[in-house]
């Protein structure tokens, strides 16, 4: 389908400032973004003889910017939203989130997925990056319903050693294959549930496919001491040791790093994908995002899933990136919203290798959220970009669209989707499972 939205405001995240003027969509790319005007004028600058739109979308001085991307999240842990909350992070993990997982099958997975895409797209997000249990009904589920998914690997010691690396490297042939919207990428759950022998097999497929890797790294202060007691090392120098980071890739939360694990960091650039919802729920500590940026170090900002956050919510995690900061540096200056939301969009894109969806600009692919300006919290419009991480919420997504696809607007979704049912199955689930 061909979009004209005009009438607009569009913050490109080639620049933060704030353009006024109009959007077009052809099919899965934007066509166009600037002034407007003479719309034969533009065609012919454009070096087509003309365009018919099936949508005129008057956005009303409303906002358009980059879909955010959610750079790590599980999103079919929908089924333990508020079901083992208030726990430290080894006892949610070893006494409720193992023991409830292993009850899961593919189909379990598929339905459970689905609910958290409609979360997703009302909170203006347009690609995940997601760890899960089976890829392949995580994938079709993002699929049929529209949503772009970038899928890592789990690998852990839970599973057969060579029958997993097996597995790994089908998954890698087979979903980088499936669909435009989705892609796999070589990763483990975290040092502390694999064997040294199994990273070693993960460095070498991913030197095998040149490939990045991302993992949980780093992500409590346990986790640190217990690699330490086990190899002397902290996790990111014994990854790197073993080469793991060779082709790129990075950490989840990357909470306790020292100066020496930030500046391997830097030498291999490695994505840190921050978490301060699900590090502030499991009080994990503060990731060190001034020192981060100061070091030139690409943060991506993610969820983390729904059991630990329990939210699927970007405009939350945004605001307490930069809040979560300011504290730990005691310095109300430390990092600035502009380059929070920065990390959501431009910074995500670039950990999920997904390059055509950073910025508005001709050529990019359509995954493009409107932004209701004409809300209470949304005014004055003193600075619309930052209100966006100090201001902004869910109820101000006006639309989400991906790849040239309108899935949700005006608090509704497509209509290709049975909401009621995905509520209803997802309930069922979480019934037979306790």
């Amino acid at each position: 389908m061909n979009y004209r939205f005009y009438n607009a405001r569009i913050l490109t995240m080639q620049t933060t400032d704030i353009l006024e003027g109009e959007l077009w969509v052809q099919d899965d790319k934007i066509l166009y973004v600037g002034a407007g005007g003479d719309v034969a004028a533009i065609c012919q600058k454009l070096s087509i003889e003309s365009i018919l739109w099936d949508r005129e979308i008057d956005c009303q001085g409303n906002l358009l910017l980059p879909g955010f991307k959610n750079a790590h999240t599980h999103s079919a842990m929908t089924f333990l939203r508020s079901y083992a909350d208030d726990l430290p992070l080894q006892d949610w993990l070893t006494k409720q989130v193992f023991p409830m997982e292993a009850k899961l099958d593919g189909e379990m997975i598929y339905h459970l997925t689905k609910l958290a895409v409609l979360e997703y797209l009302t909170s203006g997000i347009t690609a995940v990056f997601d760890m899960y249990l089976t890829p392949e009904t995580t994938a079709q589920a993002c699929v049929e319903m529209g949503m772009r998914c970038v899928q890592v690997s789990g690998v852990s010691g839970q599973e057969g050693f060579e029958a997993s690396l097996a597995k790994m490297e089908e998954r890698y042939h087979t979903l980088n294959q499936l669909d435009p919207l989705h892609s796999y990428f070589i990763g483990f759950h975290a040092e502390y549930t694999c064997s040294k022998a199994l990273l070693e097999q993960v460095a070498v497929m991913a030197h095998k496919y040149q490939a990045p890797v991302f993992t949980h790294l780093s992500e409590t202060k346990a986790e640190v001491e217990g690699c330490m007691e086990r190899y002397g090392i902290s996790p990111v120098k014994l990854l790197d040791s073993l080469g793991m980071f060779d082709y790129g890739g990075g950490g989840y939360h990357c909470v306790w790093l020292d100066a020496e694990d930030m500046e391997i960091f830097r030498k291999r650039n490695l994505t840190a994908v921050t978490n301060p919802g699900s590090n502030t729920k499991l009080a994990s500590g503060f990731a060190p995002i001034s020192e981060y940026l100061k070091r030139g170090i690409n943060v991506a900002i993610g969820t983390d899933g729904p059991a630990s956050n329990n939210c699927l919510d970007m405009f939350r995690e945004m605001f307490l990136v930069t809040g979560l900061a300011k504290l730990k540096e005691q310095d109300a200056a430390a990092v600035d919203a502009l380059e929070v939301l920065k990390m959501a969009t431009v910074n995500g894109s670039l950990a999920m290798n997904l390059p055509d969806t950073d910025v508005l600009a001709a050529g990019k692919q359509a995954d493009l959220i409107m932004i209701d300006l004409h809300q209470p919290n949304m005014q004055p419009l003193n600075n619309i970009p930052k209100n966006l991480v100090y201001s902004g919420s869910k109820q101000n997504v006006k639309m989400t669209m991906i790849r040239g696809k309108i899935l949700y607007e005006n608090g509704a979704f497509t209509k290709a989707y049975d909401v009621e049912e995905i509520y209803r199955k997802a309930n069922e689930i979480i019934g037979s499972l306790r």
